[in-house]
């Protein structure tokens, strides 16, 4: 076992890598969506695009993720995210360019997938090999973290315009890169953990694989029309006017110890059954803002999105990473091409329908919908556990 306090410094390494690669590379878009509309002309149809552009990035990195297994690539490619993500960042705020947006929100999303998939593969890989208990709860409060840091970073710069706002976030982003980049020490490539045992990787079945696949394409749909939209569409309910960028701050106050809570759901009752709880609970998050236009539907639906999407993303990452102690990048990776396949279509889809309804309401109705059929398949998942331990 090693001293708790590198352990401390190698999650922090984690968690600040998370809030530059996922808070301010990707989500800080979010949030100042609403202002770039106002101040530099984007439309409703462009900025679906910009994140579907955004998810191609990500799927790409989640592709290239899943194919590499040598620890030292998976580290050298991490720290490149790491400077992908700032200079990405700084693009956004140089030019008004659509084309040159979409370069930069791009690069943006394989950043993205290099923190969540390649440094939560690498800590893993840290955490199995030192005896530590295989659980990510600690590290994935990094995502909500980071939203949260870049809602309020852009609600404090609210009298600034929004490209500086951009460049200010770049300039946080070398702050967070420094000890992210120097407290996550290079892997080790033995099969063994520190006390001599062996690491075997235990695949689940071709049935089992697929089922779990489908379920999480279907949170990614659930996912992404609020992760998106969420400020947009609380700034068009009248009484929430201009308070777009608060609802995505209680997001990431949500989502921040959401999953050190799921963790410790999942260590009782189990992790499909967790998971089963966290999809039903979004269903509610996303319908809330359509069946309770009110501050009080604004505030539960952020919550509540907040701690389960990120509590989704932070179980089946960690499970995945299990079946795959010696590489857990690799079956991470797959999960989440499947996650990143159904966040190119659906932002774009939305956009489309809010375009020619008016409102996001269609765009909320799909969302609800495929995570009702993923809580389907998660019911099927268990069951099929169950046939297994019989």
């Amino acid at each position: 076992m090693t001293h708790p306090h590198q352990r401390i410094q190698v999650l922090s390494a984690g968690i600040l890598s998370l809030i530059l690669m996922l808070g301010i590379a990707r989500f800080a878009y979010t949030p100042l969506l609403p202002l770039m509309q106002q101040q530099a002309g984007l439309g409703v149809a462009e900025a679906g695009w910009l994140a579907s552009i955004n998810y191609i990035g990500y799927l790409l990195g989640a592709s290239i993720a899943s194919l590499i297994s040598n620890l030292v690539l998976k580290d050298r490619l991490y720290r490149i995210g790491l400077i992908v993500a700032v200079i990405s960042t700084v693009g956004m705020g140089f030019t008004d360019n659509l084309w040159l947006w979409s370069l930069s929100r791009f690069f943006a999303g394989l950043s993205s997938a290099a923190g969540l998939l390649l440094g939560s593969g690498l800590i893993l890989n840290w955490l199995l090999r030192h005896n530590h208990r295989s659980e990510l709860g600690i590290h994935f409060s990094g995502i909500g973290l980071g939203i949260a840091f870049s809602a309020l970073a852009i609600e404090l710069m609210n009298p600034l315009p929004w490209d500086q706002q951009w460049l200010l976030l770049s300039l946080a982003g070398v702050i967070l890169m420094i000890p992210a980049w120097r407290w996550l020490p290079p892997p080790d490539s033995s099969t063994t953990t520190q006390n001599g045992a062996t690491l075997v990787d235990c695949p689940p079945s071709r049935t089992y694989l697929y089922l779990f696949m489908a379920a999480y394409f279907c949170a990614g749909v659930g996912y992404v029309v609020s992760a998106t939209f969420i400020v947009a569409i609380i700034d068009q309910i009248p009484a929430l006017s201009g308070n777009g960028s608060w609802t995505f701050l209680l997001l990431g106050l949500g989502a921040a110890p959401a999953c050190i809570i799921w963790d410790l759901i999942a260590r009782r009752s189990g992790e499909l059954n967790a998971l089963i709880a966290a999809f039903l609970l979004q269903i509610i998050s996303i319908l809330l803002p359509v069946l309770l236009p009110t501050w009080v539907g604004a505030v539960i639906s952020a919550l509540l999105f907040g701690s389960t999407f990120v509590g989704i993303v932070s179980l089946v990452l960690t499970m995945a990473g299990r079946y795959y102690p010696t590489r857990p990048a690799k079956m991470m990776g797959k999960m989440t091409i499947t996650y990143g396949v159904a966040q190119i279509a659906a932002p774009a889809i939305t956009g489309l329908l809010a375009q020619q309804s008016g409102n996001y309401n269609d765009g909320l109705y799909l969302a609800a919908g495929m995570m009702v059929l993923g809580t389907l398949l998660m019911l099927q998942l268990k069951r099929l556990e169950r046939t297994s331990a019989a």
